[in-house]
């Protein structure tokens, strides 16, 4: 027979709890829980320009993100290290001229090197100074070699009073191991990247006719007008405060508008105005606008130094009367001469741009001067004996400096060089010369990498990030107008690190990709080789040959954005919005 069932209020009114129990979130009667509070995005808002970035940022450009190829690759299941990164809270806009280089004159005509213009248009620093160094207090940009003008001595003044060869150099040259000015101007052109020129202030010093100082100042305005706009950076003499430079110590005997022996910084100050006269004028008679930066010394005056160097900032500044249009500062930051340490290496990138701003801005406050940019035009290590320059560490050290430049505001920082000399692995080139055993020439130093990739991923505006205590990760955040944001994370310690990233005011998270660099395990701490997504040279030194179309690592990001730094290493992460 069949049995109808009965239909029960009450069984429905158990039936209707349970469903509620186990369906919904709430309390123990059953009122459900509100949906959790969405994060309240905060917009960014750019600060006010830093008076030592200026004019450094009016060619400040938007950068549009474009996701790389990649292999899918897993990721950490947990950190011990946290990053937490604010969109919202903009540091700085990031000026292109944070990746400058020094180029020399005796690095070939560079234009001839197709591997040199393939590696330099892909790693496009954007700014290269030139012709660099020392050298440019002894450069003649209009002569021919053996073709000085009449009122150059053959021979110049050392700071010990010896007469010696100062080894000219000329623009107009046909060398094939020297760059004219031309060859210059052509590299520039061909690589997509702009200049920055050191006049030769040395030859208002030493120079033997009836007004040194003006025929200095006339053959650096001759060049503007030759410039015609091309070139925006002027800066009056190398490190003119120091007793190695050509100009400090002069023969007064043949010196013939009564200039002391010893150059002076007040002495330096009053040249600088006729230069600046004449450069400004003749870049108005070409309807270009160019800036003229002026030498400090860049920190506390040690013992051994000559009073030159002691007294410089005091006696400069002041007689300057605010005329520079900014300030140059140099620096080699570790200890001079010495077999420093990885940790010695990497504290001296971490600590000393501070330092150095902190005492640049004083002494421009202490003796009455405007605030103005600040051009940190050469910069890199004094440590020498462990192949320290071209290892692996010198290419963490070379990040560290370019995002501590930014952290502490510089408007423009180049390193030194794209060139220089082997001597077994103390050698500051971004390229090998061609004499380290078994690399060729142009061979990328690990240092080229970092900088690479480092420039190719950061963003164009820099935001907080903060580390939880007690860790080896530095972490620099940024931007892109385009709505993405990039984290560069620096391992410093001896072991892998596991790190996760936390954003603020950033919205949903997407797919993130990633570049991890690394040493390998040759010469101690410090690696002549640098694995990028664990592929390296083919040879005994160097990276990846296939840098510029390697594909990124990439995860999404809906279990967290979490990645493994490598010991002493560095990964770029970029993360896409939802």
């Amino acid at each position: 027979m069949l049995v109808k069932k009965r239909y029960s209020p009450v069984g429905s009114l158990v039936l209707l709890i349970l469903f509620f129990g186990v369906s919904c979130k709430g309390d123990q009667v059953g009122n459900v829980a509100p949906e959790p509070e969405k994060e309240t995005i905060k917009p960014a808002v750019d600060p006010e320009i830093a008076k030592t970035m200026g004019i450094f940022l009016d060619n400040w450009a938007a950068k549009t993100f474009t996701a790389p190829a990649f292999t899918e690759t897993s990721i950490p299941a947990s950190a011990s290290v946290m990053v937490t990164v604010d969109a919202a809270e903009v540091i700085t806009k990031i000026p292109g001229t944070t990746f400058g280089h020094n180029a020399n004159i005796w690095m070939t005509p560079m234009v001839t090197e197709p591997l040199f213009m393939n590696h330099i248009t892909h790693l496009k620093p954007n700014i290269i100074r030139f012709p660099a160094g020392s050298g440019s207090d002894a450069y003649f940009w209009n002569a021919r070699p053996g073709a000085l003008p009449e009122d150059v001595p053959a021979m110049l003044t050392d700071k010990d009073g010896v007469k010696k060869d100062p080894g000219y150099g000329y623009g107009r040259t046909n060398d094939n191991w020297r760059a004219s000015l031309d060859n210059y101007y052509d590299m520039l052109r061909q690589s997509n990247n702009k200049g920055m020129f050191t006049v030769n202030y040395g030859y208002a010093r030493y120079g033997t006719g009836g007004n040194p100082v003006a025929a200095a100042a006339h053959l650096a305005a001759d060049w503007v007008r030759y410039d015609k706009g091309r070139t925006q950076y002027w800066e009056i003499g190398n490190e003119s405060y120091a007793d190695w430079e050509w100009g400090y110590r002069i023969d007064v005997s043949k010196n013939k508008d009564g200039q002391p022996e010893f150059l002076t910084g007040k002495l330096y100050a009053q040249h600088f105005k006729v230069f600046a006269d004449s450069m400004h004028k003749a870049a108005a008679e070409t309807g270009a606008k160019i800036y003229i930066g002026a030498v400090m010394h860049e920190s506390v005056a040690e013992a051994w130094q000559v009073n030159t160097t002691k007294t410089w900032n005091a006696t400069m500044l002041p007689e300057l009367n605010n005329r520079a249009d900014f300030y140059i500062v140099h620096h080699y930051f570790t200890p001079y001469d010495q077999n420093s340490t990885a940790a010695v290496v990497l504290n001296a990138a971490l600590t000393e741009p501070a330092k150095m701003m902190s005492f640049v801005t004083r002494e421009i406050s202490a003796y009455g001067a405007v605030a103005k940019p600040v051009a940190m035009s050469e910069w890199n290590m004094w440590a020498k004996g462990s192949k320290q320059q071209v290892s692996n560490v010198s290419g963490m050290f070379a990040v560290l400096v370019q995002a501590e430049s930014l952290m502490n505001k510089y408007g423009l920082a180049a390193r030194w060089d794209l060139l220089n000399y082997w001597a077994d692995g103390d050698d500051h080139g971004l390229f090998s010369d061609g004499n380290e055993p078994g690399v060729s020439k142009w061979t990328p130093r690990p240092s080229f990498y970092y900088m690479y990739f480092f420039q190719k991923y950061i963003g164009d505006r820099l935001v907080s990030a903060s580390v939880n205590t007690g860790t080896s990760i530095k972490a620099y955040a940024s931007t892109y107008s385009s709505g993405e944001a990039n984290v560069t994370l620096i391992n410093t310690s001896a072991g892998p690190q596991a790190v996760e990233i936390k954003l603020r005011n950033f919205g949903s998270r997407g797919r993130f990709y990633w570049y991890s660099l690394e040493g390998s395990t040759d010469n101690g701490e410090f690696s002549r080789k640098v694995l990028v997504n664990g592929e390296g040279p083919a040879g005994v030194a160097g990276g990846p040959s296939n840098y510029s179309v390697m594909k990124a690592r990439s995860a999404r990001a809906a279990h967290g954005v979490r990645v493994s730094v490598p010991a002493r290493g560095m990964v770029t992460l970029t993360i896409e919005r939802e």
